[in-house]
């Protein structure tokens, strides 16, 4: 008779191997497209580490310090990211996962079931530190012509250095989950995780690091140096890797911080699993509670939605939409991160200093606009297949309501466009207007971009809209609908519509520049040819919307019939 404990590890084993034997359409291509991404990414650390370690061999013993200070920074990097990881997988693994339902009421033993959660949290919150760091590893040792004896030691030091942090996030879990809700806890650290990632983008950025590349800061560099070695502290499980793979990489053993590092893994699950036996119950009957809907009530949005020139059915769907929006912390939080990215691309602008090429700033001004306006609609976009395209999908279950209700598809369609636009419109307008005010661009240019950019919003959202009425997947999570075969397809045609349309804006606009260069007016035929450029641009931005919209509408209604 199996015994419980690896017993409950199959389910998940279970369905992912049903899964792969439906093969549902497009399986095939998202398999190669990510898994020819994974591969790009992996060789390339592989050769970037397998590079570095060869150049730092030269330094003779600067390189082997170097290169000992690097793997501490290295496991110091994925510690912190196991620990936050470990904490938000736990919150799903031990107390918010379906299954638990049965589990809990079921003739389990409380150890049987830790050990089964704890197992499954572990693989969950490490497998992409294991496929990021296994690349470095070898291409370190292949560098340093290792022997097999350092690639075990790396597989017996990964082992436990995954576990403690993962340990760590699971205690602090059923600590915060018997003080919040689980639901709640999970909102706050999902919260305070982007406004960490979003903080240090931008403070990494505003310390200029390109400065160590200048001749005058070169004086500082040894102070650089010599501040590397100041988080490798002795007391954390990130030394004691480090320590134990550059023995091994010298041919040695450093048995001490490998005994460190297992005793303090085996310790950390015994008590981890103690405090489990004790507050588990208690925390997961907290974590049944029912969410607040904080904004059911927020009359704000009401009166906003209520002033707009829309139809009363259109303005209750919109409302409801906005408020769906934001009572998900997981959707809306993403938007803080996307805000110091922002942040940060509009910094490179005003710290762009183009007063070193006097002679050709102007000429360098206008090319950077018109990058500016084509990162502006790649950033358009990406926001629209994340944020846009999902929005029918977003229904669910729920969609039958809809469809059931007497309301009109077109209504319905209609009221998500406007819901995407506005936020779409102002993000990438005041991407592209402030992008030009600091690099002080001819007014001319600024003009045409800022009104290139009004009708890209309006094409971009209607076509998000309308291909993601034709591919719904109602059952799946909004990131799983914008990597889907409709999500794809929609990027193609962005990308290639994007294109088309700097273009049709951007040619003209470099005619128009070339001449005031030269200080001569548009020829008749020239201002033709520029107004017949931005007739074209507007007839295509007005096609694409409208028969994406129309087709979305069709496809809805075909799927009411």
């Amino acid at each position: 008779m199996a015994r419980p404990f690896p017993y409950l590890l199959l389910p998940p084993l279970w369905a992912s191997r049903n899964r792969a034997r439906r093969r549902e359409r497009g399986d095939f291509s998202r398999a190669l497209l990510f898994g020819g991404v994974a591969v790009a990414v992996c060789a390339s650390l592989y050769q970037g580490s397998f590079w570095l370690t060869g150049q730092l061999a030269d330094y003779e013993e600067l390189g082997d310090y170097l290169l000992r200070i690097g793997l501490s920074w290295l496991f110091l990097t994925f510690l912190s990211f196991l620990a936050f990881s470990g904490v938000v997988t736990a919150l799903s693994t031990f107390f918010l996962a379906d299954d638990l339902r049965l589990l809990v009421v079921a003739p389990i033993a409380t150890r049987r079931l830790f050990y089964a959660r704890f197992t499954r949290t572990v693989i969950q919150a490490s497998w992409m530190v294991v496929i990021f760091l296994a690349p470095v590893l070898v291409g370190v040792g292949r560098a340093r012509c290792a022997g097999a004896g350092f690639y075990a030691m790396a597989l017996a030091t990964v082992v436990p250095f995954v576990v403690i942090p993962v340990a760590a996030g699971a205690a602090l879990t059923l600590l915060l989950v018997n003080t919040f809700p689980a639901r709640r806890a999970r909102d706050l650290l999902m919260l305070m995780g982007l406004l960490f990632a979003a903080s240090l983008v931008v403070v990494l950025r505003v310390i200029r690091p390109e400065q160590l590349l200048r001749v005058e800061s070169l004086p500082d560099v040894t102070g650089f140096f010599a501040t590397l070695q100041s988080p490798a502290t002795p007391l954390l499980p990130s030394f004691w890797a480090g320590e134990t793979l550059f023995a091994s990489l010298r041919g040695g053993r450093d048995l001490l911080h490998a005994g460190a590092l297992w005793t303090t893994a085996l310790a950390s699950v015994v008590m981890v699993r103690m405090a489990n036996e004790r507050w588990y119950f208690s925390g997961f009957s907290r974590s049944q509670e029912a969410p607040k809907a904080r904004f059911a009530r927020f009359r704000a949005i009401d009166a906003i939605v209520h002033a707009t020139p829309m139809s009363p059915i259109r303005r209750q769907l919109l409302i409801k939409d906005v408020k769906i929006f934001l009572r998900d912390v997981s959707q809306w939080s993403q938007l803080l991160l996307l805000l110091a990215l922002v942040l940060l691309y509009l910094y490179n602008f005003r710290v762009l200093d183009l007063q070193r090429i006097p002679y050709m700033s102007g000429f360098v001004k206008s090319v950077y606009a018109l990058v500016n306006l084509g990162m502006a609609g790649f950033v358009m976009a990406t926001v629209a297949v994340r944020f846009v395209f999902p929005a029918v999908s977003s229904e669910g279950a729920a969609f039958w309501i809809v469809r059931t209700s007497p309301v009109s598809m077109r209504d319905f369609l209609w009221s998500k466009f406007w819901a995407g636009l506005v936020p779409v419109l102002l993000l990438t307008e005041l991407l592209t207007v402030v992008a030009n005010q600091f690099l002080g661009v001819d007014p001319f240019l600024e003009i045409a971009s800022a009104a290139a950019i009004f009708c890209m919003s309006f094409a971009l959202v209607g076509l998000a809209i309308g291909l993601g009425a034709r591919y719904p997947r109602f059952g799946a999570d909004p990131s799983q609908v914008a990597g889907s075969d409709g999500g794809v397809a929609f990027m193609v045609q962005a990308v290639m519509f994007v294109i088309v349309m700097i273009a049709l804006v951007g040619w003209p606009s470099s005619l128009y520049l070339m001449q005031q260069v030269r200080g001569r007016p548009l020829t008749s035929a020239q201002q033709l040819l520029t107004a017949g450029c931005f007739a074209a641009a507007l007839v295509l931005s007005v096609t694409v919307w409208i028969a994406s919209m129309r087709s979305g509408v069709s496809a809805l209604e075909a799927m009411s019939d």
